[in-house]
Protein backbone atom coordinates (compact mmCIF):
# COMPACT_ATOMS: atom_id res chain seq x y z
CA UNK A 1 0.00 0.00 0.00
CA UNK A 2 1.36 3.46 -0.87
CA UNK A 3 1.93 6.18 1.71
CA UNK A 4 -0.85 8.28 0.22
CA UNK A 5 -3.28 5.38 0.63
CA UNK A 6 -2.21 4.69 4.22
CA UNK A 7 -2.37 8.30 5.40
CA UNK A 8 -6.14 8.52 5.99
CA UNK A 9 -6.01 5.50 8.28
CA UNK A 10 -3.27 7.04 10.35
CA UNK A 11 -5.04 10.41 10.54
CA UNK A 12 -8.05 8.88 12.25
CA UNK A 13 -6.11 6.51 14.49
CA UNK A 14 -6.87 7.10 18.16
CA UNK A 15 -4.07 8.51 20.26
CA UNK A 16 -4.66 5.62 22.65
CA UNK A 17 -2.68 3.58 20.11
CA UNK A 18 0.11 6.14 19.70
CA UNK A 19 2.92 4.98 22.00
CA UNK A 20 4.98 8.10 21.42
CA UNK A 21 2.18 10.43 22.53
CA UNK A 22 1.36 8.14 25.46
CA UNK A 23 4.98 8.32 26.66
CA UNK A 24 4.91 12.12 26.75
CA UNK A 25 1.42 12.10 28.23
CA UNK A 26 2.37 9.77 31.10
CA UNK A 27 5.29 12.00 32.06
CA UNK A 28 3.09 15.07 32.07
CA UNK A 29 0.48 13.29 34.18
CA UNK A 30 3.08 12.66 36.90
CA UNK A 31 4.48 16.19 36.70
CA UNK A 32 1.03 17.75 36.96
CA UNK A 33 0.16 15.58 39.96
CA UNK A 34 3.38 16.70 41.65
CA UNK A 35 2.84 20.36 40.84
CA UNK A 36 -0.58 20.22 42.52
CA UNK A 37 1.04 18.88 45.69
CA UNK A 38 3.46 21.81 45.72
CA UNK A 39 0.75 24.37 44.95
CA UNK A 40 -0.86 23.33 48.23
CA UNK A 41 2.33 22.71 50.21
CA UNK A 42 4.08 26.04 49.59
CA UNK A 43 1.16 28.28 50.72
CA UNK A 44 0.64 26.07 53.78
CA UNK A 45 4.36 26.31 54.50
CA UNK A 46 4.22 30.11 54.19
CA UNK A 47 1.01 30.68 56.17
CA UNK A 48 1.23 28.07 58.94
CA UNK A 49 4.97 27.47 59.43
CA UNK A 50 6.42 30.89 58.58
CA UNK A 51 3.41 33.01 59.62
CA UNK A 52 3.20 34.93 56.32
CA UNK A 53 1.11 38.12 56.28
CA UNK A 54 -1.34 39.12 53.52
CA UNK A 55 1.38 41.25 51.91
CA UNK A 56 3.94 38.45 52.06
CA UNK A 57 1.45 36.03 50.50
CA UNK A 58 0.96 38.61 47.75
CA UNK A 59 4.72 38.82 47.17
CA UNK A 60 4.93 35.01 47.04
CA UNK A 61 2.13 34.81 44.50
CA UNK A 62 3.76 37.53 42.39
CA UNK A 63 7.13 35.80 42.49
CA UNK A 64 5.63 32.59 41.12
CA UNK A 65 4.24 34.23 37.97
CA UNK A 66 6.52 37.26 37.53
CA UNK A 67 8.51 35.45 34.85
CA UNK A 68 5.56 35.57 32.45
CA UNK A 69 5.72 39.36 32.59
CA UNK A 70 9.52 39.70 32.57
CA UNK A 71 10.73 36.99 30.17
CA UNK A 72 7.51 35.77 28.57
CA UNK A 73 7.90 37.58 25.23
CA UNK A 74 11.60 36.91 24.54
CA UNK A 75 11.11 33.30 25.68
CA UNK A 76 8.71 32.74 22.79
CA UNK A 77 11.19 34.06 20.24
CA UNK A 78 14.02 31.96 21.71
CA UNK A 79 11.87 28.84 21.85
CA UNK A 80 10.94 29.21 18.18
CA UNK A 81 14.66 28.81 17.44
CA UNK A 82 15.10 25.69 19.61
CA UNK A 83 13.81 22.14 19.82
CA UNK A 84 10.83 22.50 22.12
CA UNK A 85 11.10 19.04 23.66
CA UNK A 86 14.71 19.75 24.68
CA UNK A 87 13.63 23.02 26.31
CA UNK A 88 11.02 21.13 28.33
CA UNK A 89 13.60 18.59 29.56
CA UNK A 90 15.91 21.34 30.84
CA UNK A 91 12.99 23.18 32.44
CA UNK A 92 11.96 20.03 34.34
CA UNK A 93 15.54 19.61 35.61
CA UNK A 94 15.74 23.22 36.82
CA UNK A 95 12.39 23.00 38.62
CA UNK A 96 13.36 19.77 40.37
CA UNK A 97 16.67 21.18 41.64
CA UNK A 98 15.14 24.48 42.79
CA UNK A 99 12.31 22.84 44.72
CA UNK A 100 14.68 20.33 46.35
CA UNK A 101 16.35 23.28 48.10
CA UNK A 102 13.29 24.01 50.26
CA UNK A 103 13.21 20.81 52.36
CA UNK A 104 17.01 21.01 52.73
CA UNK A 105 16.77 24.56 54.10
CA UNK A 106 13.94 23.52 56.40
CA UNK A 107 15.91 20.55 57.78
CA UNK A 108 18.83 22.92 58.39
CA UNK A 109 16.51 25.22 60.36
CA UNK A 110 17.26 28.30 58.25
CA UNK A 111 14.22 28.48 55.96
CA UNK A 112 12.83 32.02 55.57
CA UNK A 113 10.27 33.75 53.36
CA UNK A 114 12.90 35.13 51.01
CA UNK A 115 13.92 31.56 50.20
CA UNK A 116 10.35 30.88 49.06
CA UNK A 117 10.44 34.02 46.91
CA UNK A 118 13.74 32.98 45.29
CA UNK A 119 12.60 29.42 44.56
CA UNK A 120 9.26 30.69 43.22
CA UNK A 121 11.10 33.03 40.84
CA UNK A 122 13.42 30.29 39.53
CA UNK A 123 10.59 27.78 39.15
CA UNK A 124 8.51 30.49 37.47
CA UNK A 125 11.16 31.18 34.82
CA UNK A 126 11.54 27.46 34.09
CA UNK A 127 7.75 27.13 33.91
CA UNK A 128 7.53 29.91 31.31
CA UNK A 129 9.90 28.01 29.03
CA UNK A 130 8.19 24.69 29.76
CA UNK A 131 4.62 25.89 29.24
CA UNK A 132 5.28 27.83 26.03
CA UNK A 133 7.13 24.81 24.62
CA UNK A 134 4.42 22.43 25.88
CA UNK A 135 1.61 24.18 24.01
CA UNK A 136 3.82 24.55 20.92
CA UNK A 137 4.94 20.89 20.89
CA UNK A 138 1.60 19.22 20.13
CA UNK A 139 1.57 20.01 16.37
CA UNK A 140 4.94 18.22 16.05
CA UNK A 141 3.69 15.11 17.90
CA UNK A 142 0.27 14.50 16.34
CA UNK A 143 -1.52 15.18 13.09
CA UNK A 144 -3.76 18.28 12.68
CA UNK A 145 -6.93 16.15 12.90
CA UNK A 146 -5.74 14.77 16.25
CA UNK A 147 -4.90 18.08 17.96
CA UNK A 148 -8.30 18.53 19.60
CA UNK A 149 -8.11 14.96 20.93
CA UNK A 150 -4.56 15.55 22.20
CA UNK A 151 -5.51 18.79 23.94
CA UNK A 152 -8.56 17.14 25.45
CA UNK A 153 -6.48 14.27 26.84
CA UNK A 154 -3.85 16.63 28.25
CA UNK A 155 -6.48 18.85 29.86
CA UNK A 156 -8.29 15.81 31.26
CA UNK A 157 -5.02 14.64 32.80
CA UNK A 158 -4.51 18.07 34.30
CA UNK A 159 -7.91 17.85 35.92
CA UNK A 160 -7.28 14.33 37.23
CA UNK A 161 -4.10 15.75 38.78
CA UNK A 162 -6.21 18.54 40.27
CA UNK A 163 -8.47 15.91 41.80
CA UNK A 164 -5.76 13.71 43.25
CA UNK A 165 -2.96 16.22 43.83
CA UNK A 166 -4.52 18.41 46.53
CA UNK A 167 -5.89 15.40 48.38
CA UNK A 168 -2.51 13.66 48.24
CA UNK A 169 -0.83 16.94 49.18
CA UNK A 170 -3.11 17.47 52.17
CA UNK A 171 -2.49 13.88 53.32
CA UNK A 172 1.30 14.23 52.90
CA UNK A 173 1.34 17.55 54.75
CA UNK A 174 -0.58 15.97 57.60
CA UNK A 175 1.81 12.99 57.73
CA UNK A 176 5.27 14.40 56.96
CA UNK A 177 4.92 18.25 56.97
CA UNK A 178 4.76 20.64 54.04
CA UNK A 179 8.50 20.90 53.22
CA UNK A 180 8.89 17.13 52.92
CA UNK A 181 5.76 16.88 50.75
CA UNK A 182 7.54 19.07 48.20
CA UNK A 183 9.97 16.19 47.55
CA UNK A 184 7.10 14.35 45.83
CA UNK A 185 7.04 17.08 43.20
CA UNK A 186 10.81 16.85 42.74
CA UNK A 187 10.40 13.17 41.87
CA UNK A 188 7.56 13.78 39.40
CA UNK A 189 9.51 16.48 37.56
CA UNK A 190 12.39 14.02 37.21
CA UNK A 191 9.96 11.43 35.82
CA UNK A 192 8.63 13.99 33.35
CA UNK A 193 12.15 14.69 32.10
CA UNK A 194 12.78 10.97 31.55
CA UNK A 195 9.50 10.57 29.63
CA UNK A 196 10.40 13.50 27.40
CA UNK A 197 13.82 11.97 26.75
CA UNK A 198 12.03 8.86 25.47
CA UNK A 199 9.56 10.84 23.33
CA UNK A 200 10.21 11.47 19.64
CA UNK A 201 8.87 14.41 17.66
CA UNK A 202 9.04 15.44 14.01
CA UNK A 203 9.83 19.10 14.67
CA UNK A 204 12.16 20.65 12.12
CA UNK A 205 14.47 23.35 13.55
CA UNK A 206 14.00 26.73 11.91
CA UNK A 207 16.49 27.53 9.21
CA UNK A 208 19.21 29.98 10.22
CA UNK A 209 18.17 32.38 7.44
CA UNK A 210 14.60 32.48 8.82
CA UNK A 211 15.63 34.54 11.81
CA UNK A 212 15.46 38.23 12.53
CA UNK A 213 16.55 40.43 15.46
CA UNK A 214 14.79 39.34 18.64
CA UNK A 215 12.62 42.48 18.97
CA UNK A 216 11.38 42.11 15.39
CA UNK A 217 10.48 38.47 16.01
CA UNK A 218 8.63 39.40 19.22
CA UNK A 219 6.70 42.04 17.27
CA UNK A 220 5.78 39.50 14.61
CA UNK A 221 4.28 37.23 17.25
CA UNK A 222 2.29 40.05 18.86
CA UNK A 223 0.97 41.24 15.49
CA UNK A 224 -0.15 37.70 14.67
CA UNK A 225 -2.13 37.43 17.91
CA UNK A 226 -3.75 40.87 17.88
CA UNK A 227 -4.30 40.91 14.13
CA UNK A 228 -6.91 38.16 14.48
CA UNK A 229 -10.16 39.71 15.80
CA UNK A 230 -11.42 36.47 17.38
CA UNK A 231 -8.10 35.70 19.03
CA UNK A 232 -7.87 39.29 20.24
CA UNK A 233 -11.23 39.01 22.05
CA UNK A 234 -10.22 35.68 23.60
CA UNK A 235 -6.98 37.21 24.89
CA UNK A 236 -8.84 40.19 26.40
CA UNK A 237 -11.36 37.99 28.22
CA UNK A 238 -8.65 35.65 29.47
CA UNK A 239 -6.39 38.49 30.59
CA UNK A 240 -9.08 40.33 32.57
CA UNK A 241 -10.31 37.05 34.06
CA UNK A 242 -6.80 36.02 35.13
CA UNK A 243 -6.10 39.42 36.70
CA UNK A 244 -9.37 39.30 38.64
CA UNK A 245 -9.17 35.64 39.65
CA UNK A 246 -5.60 36.14 40.88
CA UNK A 247 -6.91 38.84 43.24
CA UNK A 248 -9.07 36.15 44.81
CA UNK A 249 -6.79 33.14 44.64
CA UNK A 250 -3.71 34.89 46.01
CA UNK A 251 -5.59 35.39 49.27
CA UNK A 252 -7.31 32.00 49.15
CA UNK A 253 -4.91 30.23 51.59
CA UNK A 254 -5.51 32.96 54.20
CA UNK A 255 -9.25 32.94 53.45
CA UNK A 256 -9.55 29.17 53.91
CA UNK A 257 -7.02 28.59 56.70
CA UNK A 258 -7.67 31.69 58.82
CA UNK A 259 -11.04 33.24 57.89
CA UNK A 260 -12.95 29.94 57.58
CA UNK A 261 -10.70 27.88 59.86
CA UNK A 262 -10.11 25.00 57.44
CA UNK A 263 -7.29 22.56 58.11
CA UNK A 264 -4.90 21.81 55.18
CA UNK A 265 -6.56 18.45 54.53
CA UNK A 266 -10.00 20.10 54.18
CA UNK A 267 -8.49 22.70 51.87
CA UNK A 268 -7.11 19.90 49.71
CA UNK A 269 -10.48 18.11 49.63
CA UNK A 270 -12.23 21.28 48.41
CA UNK A 271 -9.74 21.59 45.56
CA UNK A 272 -10.03 17.90 44.71
CA UNK A 273 -13.83 17.75 44.68
CA UNK A 274 -13.97 20.94 42.66
CA UNK A 275 -11.51 19.57 40.15
CA UNK A 276 -13.88 16.70 39.37
CA UNK A 277 -15.73 19.37 37.41
CA UNK A 278 -12.64 19.91 35.29
CA UNK A 279 -12.51 16.23 34.41
CA UNK A 280 -16.21 16.31 33.57
CA UNK A 281 -15.64 19.39 31.43
CA UNK A 282 -12.79 17.75 29.52
CA UNK A 283 -14.93 14.67 28.82
CA UNK A 284 -18.02 16.71 27.89
CA UNK A 285 -16.27 19.26 25.66
CA UNK A 286 -16.48 17.29 22.37
CA UNK A 287 -20.19 16.65 22.95
CA UNK A 288 -20.92 20.29 23.86
CA UNK A 289 -18.98 21.55 20.86
CA UNK A 290 -20.91 19.23 18.53
CA UNK A 291 -24.21 20.39 20.00
CA UNK A 292 -23.79 24.18 20.21
CA UNK A 293 -20.82 24.75 17.91
CA UNK A 294 -17.16 25.46 18.56
CA UNK A 295 -17.52 29.25 18.36
CA UNK A 296 -20.52 29.51 20.69
CA UNK A 297 -18.79 27.34 23.29
CA UNK A 298 -16.46 30.30 23.95
CA UNK A 299 -19.08 32.83 25.25
CA UNK A 300 -21.22 30.12 26.90
CA UNK A 301 -18.29 28.88 28.99
CA UNK A 302 -17.14 32.44 29.78
CA UNK A 303 -20.55 33.38 31.18
CA UNK A 304 -20.57 30.31 33.41
CA UNK A 305 -17.08 30.52 34.90
CA UNK A 306 -17.28 34.28 35.44
CA UNK A 307 -20.67 34.38 37.18
CA UNK A 308 -19.99 31.41 39.47
CA UNK A 309 -16.90 33.24 40.80
CA UNK A 310 -19.19 35.19 43.15
CA UNK A 311 -19.75 32.06 45.25
CA UNK A 312 -16.17 32.25 46.55
CA UNK A 313 -16.45 35.43 48.67
CA UNK A 314 -20.12 34.65 49.33
CA UNK A 315 -18.98 31.65 51.37
CA UNK A 316 -17.73 34.06 54.06
CA UNK A 317 -21.31 35.24 54.66
CA UNK A 318 -22.56 31.67 55.15
CA UNK A 319 -19.80 29.88 57.08
CA UNK A 320 -22.02 26.92 58.00
CA UNK A 321 -22.40 25.99 54.32
CA UNK A 322 -19.04 27.36 53.16
CA UNK A 323 -17.69 23.91 52.30
CA UNK A 324 -20.44 22.92 49.80
CA UNK A 325 -20.53 26.44 48.34
CA UNK A 326 -16.81 26.29 47.63
CA UNK A 327 -17.08 22.80 46.13
CA UNK A 328 -19.85 23.98 43.78
CA UNK A 329 -17.85 27.07 42.79
CA UNK A 330 -14.71 25.08 42.04
CA UNK A 331 -16.67 22.34 40.24
CA UNK A 332 -18.57 24.65 37.86
CA UNK A 333 -15.57 26.91 37.27
CA UNK A 334 -13.27 23.97 36.52
CA UNK A 335 -15.75 22.37 34.10
CA UNK A 336 -16.43 25.53 32.12
CA UNK A 337 -12.83 26.76 32.10
CA UNK A 338 -11.86 23.41 30.56
CA UNK A 339 -14.51 23.81 27.84
CA UNK A 340 -13.15 27.30 27.15
CA UNK A 341 -9.47 26.30 27.20
CA UNK A 342 -9.69 23.19 25.04
CA UNK A 343 -11.70 25.08 22.44
CA UNK A 344 -9.56 28.21 22.25
CA UNK A 345 -6.17 26.44 22.52
CA UNK A 346 -7.07 24.06 19.69
CA UNK A 347 -8.25 27.03 17.61
CA UNK A 348 -5.04 28.99 18.01
CA UNK A 349 -2.80 25.95 17.43
CA UNK A 350 -4.74 25.17 14.27
CA UNK A 351 -4.50 28.61 12.67
CA UNK A 352 -0.88 29.45 13.57
CA UNK A 353 2.03 28.60 11.24
CA UNK A 354 4.59 26.27 12.82
CA UNK A 355 7.35 28.92 12.70
CA UNK A 356 5.19 31.23 14.88
CA UNK A 357 3.85 28.73 17.43
CA UNK A 358 6.31 29.60 20.21
CA UNK A 359 5.87 33.35 19.75
CA UNK A 360 2.08 33.05 19.49
CA UNK A 361 1.87 31.11 22.75
CA UNK A 362 4.41 33.37 24.46
CA UNK A 363 2.58 36.52 23.34
CA UNK A 364 -0.69 35.19 24.70
CA UNK A 365 0.93 34.00 27.94
CA UNK A 366 2.58 37.41 28.34
CA UNK A 367 -0.81 39.12 28.06
CA UNK A 368 -2.91 36.71 30.10
CA UNK A 369 -0.33 35.56 32.66
CA UNK A 370 1.82 38.69 32.76
CA UNK A 371 -1.00 40.49 34.57
CA UNK A 372 -0.94 37.93 37.37
CA UNK A 373 2.13 39.16 39.33
CA UNK A 374 0.67 42.68 39.27
CA UNK A 375 -2.64 41.28 40.51
CA UNK A 376 -0.93 39.24 43.24
CA UNK A 377 0.77 42.38 44.54
CA UNK A 378 -2.54 44.24 44.35
CA UNK A 379 -4.19 41.39 46.29
CA UNK A 380 -1.64 41.71 49.08
CA UNK A 381 -2.16 45.48 49.25
CA UNK A 382 -5.97 45.26 49.10
CA UNK A 383 -6.04 42.45 51.66
CA UNK A 384 -3.97 44.58 54.05
CA UNK A 385 -5.99 47.75 53.40
CA UNK A 386 -9.58 46.50 53.05
CA UNK A 387 -9.41 42.96 54.42
CA UNK A 388 -9.40 39.56 52.75
CA UNK A 389 -13.12 39.22 51.99
CA UNK A 390 -13.62 42.72 50.41
CA UNK A 391 -10.54 42.12 48.23
CA UNK A 392 -12.02 38.83 47.06
CA UNK A 393 -15.32 40.55 46.17
CA UNK A 394 -13.39 42.96 43.96
CA UNK A 395 -11.83 39.96 42.23
CA UNK A 396 -15.23 38.30 41.75
CA UNK A 397 -16.78 41.39 40.16
CA UNK A 398 -13.81 41.68 37.81
CA UNK A 399 -14.29 38.07 36.73
CA UNK A 400 -17.94 38.76 35.86
CA UNK A 401 -16.91 41.74 33.71
CA UNK A 402 -14.22 39.71 31.91
CA UNK A 403 -16.80 37.78 29.88
CA UNK A 404 -17.99 40.90 28.05
CA UNK A 405 -15.30 40.72 25.33
CA UNK A 406 -16.47 37.33 24.01
CA UNK A 407 -20.15 37.62 24.95
CA UNK A 408 -20.55 40.86 22.96
CA UNK A 409 -18.99 39.90 19.65
CA UNK A 410 -19.12 37.67 16.56
CA UNK A 411 -18.97 34.28 18.31
CA UNK A 412 -22.76 33.85 18.50
CA UNK A 413 -23.12 34.29 14.72
CA UNK A 414 -20.61 31.51 14.00
CA UNK A 415 -20.79 27.81 14.60
CA UNK A 416 -17.25 26.70 13.76
CA UNK A 417 -14.16 28.78 14.37
CA UNK A 418 -12.08 29.57 11.27
CA UNK A 419 -9.45 27.14 10.06
CA UNK A 420 -5.90 27.95 8.94
CA UNK A 421 -7.01 28.00 5.30
CA UNK A 422 -9.71 30.59 6.14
Amino acid sequence: MSQSQAAPTRVHRSLWRDGNFLTMWSGQALAQLGSQVTELAIPVLAVLLLGATELEVGFLGAAGVAAFLVVGLPAGAWIDRMRKRHVMIWADAVRAVALAALPLLWWAGVLEMWHLYAVALVVGVATVFFDVSYQSLIPSLVRPAQMAEANGKLEATYQVANIGGPAVGGWLIGIVAAPVAILATVGTYAASAVALLLTRDHEEPRAADDRAPILREIGEGMRWVFGNPLLRRIVMTTGVFNFSSTLSFTLLPIFLLRELGFIPAAMGVVFSLGAVGGLAGAIATPHIVRRIGEARAIPVSAIAFSVVACLLPLAAAFPTIAFPLLVVQFFVASATVLLYNITQVTFRQRITPARLLGRMNASIRFCVWGVMPLSALAAGALGTWLGVVPAMWIGAIGQVLSAVFVVVGPFWALRALPDATD
